[in-house]
């Protein structure tokens, strides 16, 4: 049953990618590029988006710092400026493994101010536009480590169970205003952000592989878009577990990820 708007032709659709200078969400813009979209790429790295937009005359690049509100403001008034706002995907994400034991505020904290205060900042700028306008999407990038409590997630894992709280709580506004919100969690992903791993990443998948499988989900209407299924299926019945079960088991599972 689809929950959103169907996504399927992408021709001219306005698409903003904060945090597309690697990984996901460069993936997603060169595969939306493609596909005819009008595109417009963020992150701090300015000459990696000019690199994108260079050779692509469908694509805009404008930089970001999504610890900032006046930066965010400022990139958003350009992009809106520049080519309107039909779907907003908020990609921007800070990794570091991290135990209990090790304990580190500061990097605590800095998870929260890009993982999920960064998103806040975004929806600050592009809610208006968008309601005021009755149609759009916002795609907020969580991760299925949000979905219970995992080893050296203890910075990464709360911010994103956060931003998958933050993307049911604006469905369940903004749906009546004919608005799309979706949440997706990817497993592992070969990124530069997991590239810092020393454990083994259970079905790893690529940038590209990501991003198909989103195109795919926003053409059914999804709200949840978890992928690989292979894994990230596995990690949903754990969810389920209660934790005299869960705690156990997980520890057992994860016995050879080291901090």
């Amino acid at each position: 049953m689809a929950l959103n708007p169907k996504i399927e032709n992408w021709t001219s659709r306005s698409v903003w990618i904060v945090g597309a200078s690697s990984g996901i969400g460069l993936a997603l813009a060169q595969a939306l590029s493609e596909r005819g979209a009008r595109v417009a790429v963020s992150a701090r790295q300015e000459a990696k988006l000019q690199e994108f937009a260079r050779t692509r005359a469908n694509a805009f690049a404008v930089a970001i710092d999504v610890m900032s509100a006046d930066s965010v403001k400022a990139a958003s008034q350009a992009v809106a400026a520049h080519q309107g706002l039909d779907v907003v995907v908020y990609c921007a994400g800070h990794y570091l493994a991290q135990d209990a034991k090790a304990f580190d505020e500061a990097q605590m904290v800095l998870h929260q101010e890009v993982n999920y205060l960064g998103a806040v900042r975004l929806l600050s700028c592009v809610l208006p536009t968008l309601k005021a306008q009755r149609f759009g999407h916002l795609s907020l990038i969580s991760s299925v480590a949000g979905y219970r409590g995992l080893p050296q997630s203890l910075a990464y894992g709360p911010t994103k169970a956060a931003l998958t709280h933050l993307a049911e709580c604006l469905y369940m506004d903004l749906h009546e205003l004919g608005l799309g919100v979706s949440a997706v969690l990817p497993g592992f992903v070969s990124t530069p952000l997991t590239a810092q791993n020393n454990f083994e990443m259970p079905a790893l998948i690529t940038p590209e592989e990501a991003a198909s499988a989103m195109l795919k989900a926003y053409a059914l209407g999804a709200f949840e878009i978890h992928f690989p299924k292979r894994f990230t299926r596995v990690l949903k019945l754990l969810r389920c577990l209660p934790y005299a079960w869960y705690f156990p088991l997980v520890s057992r599972m994860t016995r050879g990820v080291k901090s």
